[in-house]
């Protein structure tokens, strides 16, 4: 049909520019098609009907536990569903030796998972996330402790998001910083991103440096 698989993410499509632009975003069974033109989405689904029977869901709504809220000021995405679902289940620096080393790591494996997932909507639980994450292979009742803090955070707010404004210019701008050495076991400091089109945010991260820096700058 013409698409270009993107180098960024092979599960996106792309073909066209300016207001012919399509892109299909694919995961395995499930297709997201947007443009600016419905015309052309229309077209596209029938295409792909015609090869593959496609049952058409109409305007996105939920998709791999994302949901997406459309109104006139732009798009909001969150994933409350998921972050309620798992819900029925720190403040201070962890360490890979502190407390006591749980008998069975399952439960806090599968915990730290969920919340990984659950960061594609919330950067605000990012550096958490990345430092529970640290601790897969032995973790401790402390580190346990703290994912519940951060699930008790959650609950207080689990239809937090993403919102992508309507209209907004086009300005690249990042933000970036780390702390200094301040893991406890490897001396390696914690680099941190966030990325915005325009008022968008739309790339974020939080990242422990590869090697131990001796210096701020």
């Amino acid at each position: 049909m013409g698409f270009k698989q993107s180098v960024a993410d092979n599960s996106v499509f792309t073909k066209g520019k300016e207001s012919s632009f399509v892109a299909l975003l694919v995961y395995v069974d499930d297709i997201v098609v947007t443009s600016a033109d419905p015309v052309l989405i229309q077209h596209i689904k029938t295409q792909l009907n015609n090869t593959f029977q496609i049952k058409d869901l109409g305007t996105l709504k939920y998709f791999l536990g994302l949901e997406v809220a459309r109104q006139k000021k732009g798009i909001a995405v969150s994933q409350r569903k998921y972050a309620l679902e798992f819900l029925t289940v720190p403040s201070h620096k962890l360490s890979k030796d502190e407390g006591d080393f749980l008998d069975d790591n399952v439960q806090y494996r599968r915990l730290v998972g969920k919340l990984l997932y659950l960061a594609i909507t919330r950067p605000d639980i990012s550096f958490a996330t990345q430092q529970l994450s640290q601790f897969l292979d032995k973790p401790t009742h402390l580190h346990l402790q703290a994912a519940h803090g951060v699930l008790r955070y959650i609950k207080s707010a689990p239809g937090q998001g993403l919102f992508f404004p309507a209209s907004s210019d086009l300005s690249l701008k990042a933000f970036s910083d780390a702390d200094w050495g301040a893991c406890i076991d490897s001396r390696k400091s914690v680099t941190g991103f966030c990325i915005f089109l325009g008022k968008a945010l739309i790339s974020w991260k939080s990242k422990k440096q590869a090697t131990v820096s001796k210096s701020s700058s």
